[in-house]
């Protein structure tokens, strides 16, 4: 099995776990991109990425390229002279980019392919009440995430794990099917498939205020999945009317399914036994943590502590 010069593309810490199995089992990585430092949070102190924080502790050169396209990132890729790339939570390549390494160019995308192409995967199977995803290796191509598959791994979905979890662990069977694909690149035996056409795919769309908030006219399971599908991040949301009539965006991070007949009209907030509810269509949902506009995350007894809620409140 011949040895590869490998380089490497990530930013967050999904990509992280991947270049760090990879270096446990001794590849030869010879360069590492990552995105350039950009201010990030209040003080808009400057931030470099996660990949970059890692790889900070290694004898790795870094290239922080703000433009793909351009000639001197082309040369400086280059000079690497790398045999295979491989991309895990990255930026759209150029053309020239990719086909550049004669092994080519592969990507670890977060579901099984052509499903769930797009920049949340994960979050997506979980809303969409999906029993079963995985991690998918291709060759990358003109458009984004329908290259030729090089291999999947699939595993199920707990019906009460969120999005953060369900990431965890697609991170580790990730960095498995990474070290796999190079192994099959490395003994000239990868065996890529294109990916089957069909009429009915599901697209993993990036979030926005409008996607992440709650519409409490859906069944509560709906709204389950929904909530555990976009938690920790970026979190789904509801508006709440405070004592002054002030309207605040309420987070709800976790909910619990009840058997609560749902008497009253969707989205209505109460307490009963001393447990935060909120109606839906169907049956109540419990509430076990949230974050209420100007506050810290805190649990549901906490908020119920700290907020009058003798009258139910309608959430909007």
């Amino acid at each position: 099995m011949k040895s590869l010069r490998i380089v490497f593309m990530g930013t967050p810490d999904f990509a992280v776990c991947i270049l760090d199995r990879m270096i446990k089992a001794k590849h030869q990585i010879v360069g590492v991109i990552t995105a350039p430092d950009k201010p990030a949070g209040r003080g808009r102190k400057i931030h470099q990425s996660a990949v970059k924080t890692y790889t900070l502790e290694t004898s790795i050169p870094i290239l922080q390229p703000t433009n793909l396209k351009s000639d001197v990132f082309y040369q400086e890729l280059q000079a690497l002279q790398p045999d295979v790339i491989v991309v895990v939570a990255f930026r759209m390549l150029p053309k020239r980019i990719w086909s550049l390494p004669p092994l080519g160019t592969f990507n670890l995308h977060a579901s099984l392919l052509p499903q769930y192409r797009g920049a949340a995967p994960i979050n997506w199977a979980i809303i969409n009440g999906e029993t079963q995803t995985g991690v998918t290796t291709f060759f990358l191509d003109e458009k984004i995430d329908t290259g030729a598959i090089l291999l999947q791994k699939k595993t199920s979905i707990d019906p009460h794990e969120s999005a953060g979890d369900l990431h965890d662990r697609l991170m580790h069977l990730g960095a498995e099917t990474v070290l796999e694909t190079l192994k099959l690149i490395a003994k000239d035996r990868a065996k890529p498939v294109q990916q089957p056409k069909s009429e009915d795919l599901k697209t993993a769309y990036k979030f926005n205020a409008e996607n992440t908030k709650i519409n409490w006219e859906q069944p509560a399971d709906q709204i389950y999945n929904f909530i555990r599908g976009l938690s920790p991040f970026p979190v789904a949301y509801t508006f709440l009317n405070n004592e002054n009539q002030e309207k605040l965006r309420l987070k709800i991070f976790e909910t619990q399914k009840t058997d609560l007949p749902s008497n009253r009209p969707p989205g209505i907030l109460f307490k009963e036994n001393n447990k935060l509810l909120v109606s839906t269509p169907t049956k109540s949902l419990q509430i076990i943590s949230l974050q209420l506009q100007g506050k810290r995350k805190m649990s549901a007894i906490d908020f119920l502590n700290g907020f009058n809620l003798d009258k139910e409140i309608k959430l909007s």
